[in-house]
């Protein structure tokens, strides 16, 4: 758009803006108040068009917003919606008399008003309510888009996605179908609460601003408290707290937990999103990813099928989930042998295949970074990937048997995306000072990402931790491939978004 364009745009605005609040003006000076407080609402319009039969000729109270109206003389036709749908109403003279018609008159699409009326059909065979009172609820002054639509067919769409995002509010009233999205969202959270509880595991809640960040390689957000006078961090994992619980002596514990990260965003990634970890003592990384299975498994079958599609794929729940070492992966995929791998055959692999790579990456990174590019994509049915090295798992238990540069670590695969990170936790108070101090010395050759020596961490595990299996799960990841969504900002109901510029 232009900027001729924009400036018209602009001035089309605010003339409809300042008729709009003369209408406000004139209803007002015909004794109706434009904003009250309160309508009793009897029925949802799904509950209307789906009991018709029950309700036919009785009389209900419905409230929502006009998405339409027709005006023809002394009758009109409008559809109302609400949370549950649309409906179709019919406005007459004579039903509400000279003086609420007129006032009907002054409406527009967008304005919420409450109705009275019965139930019928018109000769179209369309489910309606013939109104007999009818009031303003909240008179619109901004313009909803304008969406054309004819015989249930949407012709000009709200479709632009960062408007979409930026103003989830005009999302949900034009384009309602979104709504199922995230009321979906809700029943996986829902189902997710019903799986932990009813396995003994107890819903707890750890701090958000940390004095010190961990239990994950990431780049922090910083703030300030004033009363203390120091800086505090927005927590990018709920980890270290909740391994201190265990230490307490809860043997499960569960948090769905908000975490910020101050990196980059992609389909998969926004500063802020929801993820559930969770605990439990005496068992290892084998037992947790049974569970993890059994977990899917449960999402699905409470959404109806263990069977979905997801960006061209199916997937069937119902099926074991593959189980595979990353050393298996590298000698499939790409030839190299990890047991006899290092940071110089890592680096002719890739001078070879010219993949562009850091010198200073160690063996761990290394390998992390050709997984990610090689092999992840490839991994589109639900596999388990086992096995990860030790220098990128400061907080996993060093494998039980074989090669000590690895861990028992596993990840979670389905459609080329990982959902799920979960170790054999690491309860060993001596290594695992020595495993975060060695991210001390990658911050500070650097990495921003690297963890954190928590002093007060190591003394709990001091205290004694028993053995533990623990997992974080990407919630949002979740969601989106059990609603089909390619991108996470279509399943969060406000992603970030730069900041707009305002006319």
């Amino acid at each position: 758009m232009d900027e001729q364009q924009a400036q018209e745009k602009q001035s089309t605005l605010e003339q409809i803006l300042a008729q709009r609040r003369e209408k406000i003006a004139r209803i007002r000076e015909m004794g109706f108040e434009p904003y009250p407080y309160a309508f009793d609402v009897s029925h949802k319009s799904r509950e209307i068009t789906d009991h018709y039969e029950a309700l036919e000729g009785k009389s209900v109270a419905v409230a929502g917003r006009l998405m339409t109206i027709r005006r023809m003389g002394k009758a009109s036709f409008a559809h109302l919606q609400d949370a549950g749908g649309r409906i179709q109403l019919y406005v007459s003279r004579n039903d509400i008399g000279e003086k609420t018609y007129e006032m009907f008159m002054l409406l527009d699409i967008g304005d919420i008003v409450g109705v009275r009326g019965v139930v019928m059909k018109t000769r179209t065979g369309e489910i309606t309510v013939k109104v007999d009172a009818l009031t303003l609820l909240s008179k619109n002054i901004r313009p909803l888009p304008i969406v054309k639509e004819k015989d249930g067919v949407v012709y000009d769409a709200f479709a632009d996605k960062e408007l979409r995002y930026r103003h989830r509010y005009l999302d949900l009233i034009v384009n309602p179908e979104i709504k199922d999205v995230f009321i979906k969202r809700s029943a996986i959270i829902r189902a997710t609460r019903d799986f932990f509880d009813s396995r003994g595991y107890l819903e707890v809640e750890t701090p958000i601003l940390q004095p010190l960040y961990g239990g994950a390689n990431a780049r922090p957000f910083i703030t300030h408290h004033n009363s203390l006078n120091t800086d505090l961090f927005l927590r990018i994992a709920d980890e270290l707290y909740l391994k201190r619980l265990i230490v307490g002596g809860f043997d499960r514990v569960y948090e769905f937990s908000r975490n910020f990260r101050n990196e980059g965003m992609d389909r998969n990634h926004n500063p802020e999103f929801t993820a559930i970890e969770f605990y439990q003592a005496y068992v290892d990384y084998y037992y947790m990813m049974d569970l993890v299975e059994h977990y899917f498994r449960h999402i699905a079958e409470t959404l109806g099928s263990p069977l979905i599609e997801y960006q061209g794929e199916s997937i069937d729940f119902s099926k074991p989930f593959a189980r595979r070492t990353m050393a298996e992966l590298f000698h499939e995929y790409l030839g190299i042998d990890l047991g006899k791998a290092d940071e110089t055959l890592f680096a002719a692999w890739a001078r070879e295949h010219h993949f562009e790579y850091d010198p200073k990456w160690n063996y761990g990174q290394f390998l992390d970074k050709l997984f990610d590019e090689f092999i992840e994509p490839k991994l589109l049915q639900p596999t388990f990937v086992l096995d990860y090295p030790k220098a990128i798992s400061p907080l996993a238990k060093v494998r039980r048997d074989g090669d000590p540069r690895f861990v028992e670590r596993f990840e979670l695969f389905i459609c080329a995306a990982e959902y799920v990170n979960a170790f054999s936790e690491l309860n060993d108070p001596l290594d695992q000072r020595e495993r975060l101090e060695g991210q001390d010395r990658l911050r500070a050759l650097g990495d921003d990402e690297a963890q954190m020596l928590d002093e007060d961490f190591i003394r709990a595990i001091e205290t004694g931790m028993p053995p533990t299996g623990g997992v974080g799960i990407g919630l949002d990841r979740v969601i989106m491939l059990f609603t089909g969504q390619s991108t996470i900002k279509d399943v969060l109901l406000f992603p970030a978004m730069r900041p707009e510029k305002l006319s």
